[in-house]
C-alpha cells in the first residue's frame, strides 16, 4: 500500500508473538489435524518404499516397487558412477542408493519377465522412478516399446 499522494510504501507493524503464544500454536492441534495426520501416514505406508522380505537362505532382502525406465543409445560409451564406460548391450542398471556392484533381479510386473542386472551407475532422476536398466535388460524385460513400466527390484547379491 502507498500513502496517499506519495510513492513511499506504508510499513505495517508486526505484532510481537510471545513464546507462550508461539508454543500454543505449535502444540495445540487444529481442527482436522488428526485426519490430516492419519491420511499422511496412510499414504506413507503404501508408497514405493523398500520393504523387508526373506530370501531362500533366510536373510533379509531389499525389495522395491515403482517405475523402471531404460537408457541406451544416448549414453553409449559415456562414463558411469563406477568408472566404467556404459555399454547398452550389457545387463547393467542405475539405482540411486544401492551400492555399486550390487546384483538385483528386476521384474516387469505387467508381463512377469525378469532379468538379473548389476548396479554400475546412479540414477534415475525422473520423478517416481526407481531404476534405469540398460537397453539389453530392457529387451529381456519387454519394455522397449513402453519405455516406462511398473517393476519390482529385489537385491539378490
Amino acid at each position: 500500500m502507498l500513502r496517499a499522494g506519495s510513492s513511499v510504501p506504508i510499513r505495517r507493524r508486526r505484532r510481537a508473538v510471545t513464546p507462550d503464544a508461539a508454543l500454543s500454536r505449535v502444540v495445540a492441534p487444529s481442527r482436522g489435524a488428526g485426519l490430516w495426520l492419519a491420511g499422511a501416514l496412510a499414504l506413507a505406508a503404501c508408497g514405493g518404499s523398500p520393504r523387508e522380505a526373506r530370501t531362500r537362505t533366510g536373510m533379509a532382502a531389499h525389495v522395491e516397487r515403482g517405475l523402471g525406465t531404460y537408457y541406451g543409445r544416448e549414453a553409449q560409451g559415456g562414463p558411469t558412477a563406477s568408472g566404467e564406460r556404459f555399454d547398452r548391450n550389457k545387463l547393467t542398471a542405475a539405482h540411486r542408493t544401492l551400492p555399486l556392484g550390487t546384483r538385483v533381479r528386476v521384474t516387469n510386473t505387467r508381463n512377469g519377465r525378469s532379468v538379473e542386472v548389476r548396479i554400475n551407475d546412479r540414477g534415475p532422476y525422473g520423478r517416481g522412478r526407481i531404476i534405469d536398466v540398460s537397453e539389453a535388460a530392457a529387451r529381456q524385460l519387454g519394455m522397449i516399446d513402453a519405455g516406462v513400466v511398473p517393476v519390482t527390484v529385489e537385491v539378490i547379491q
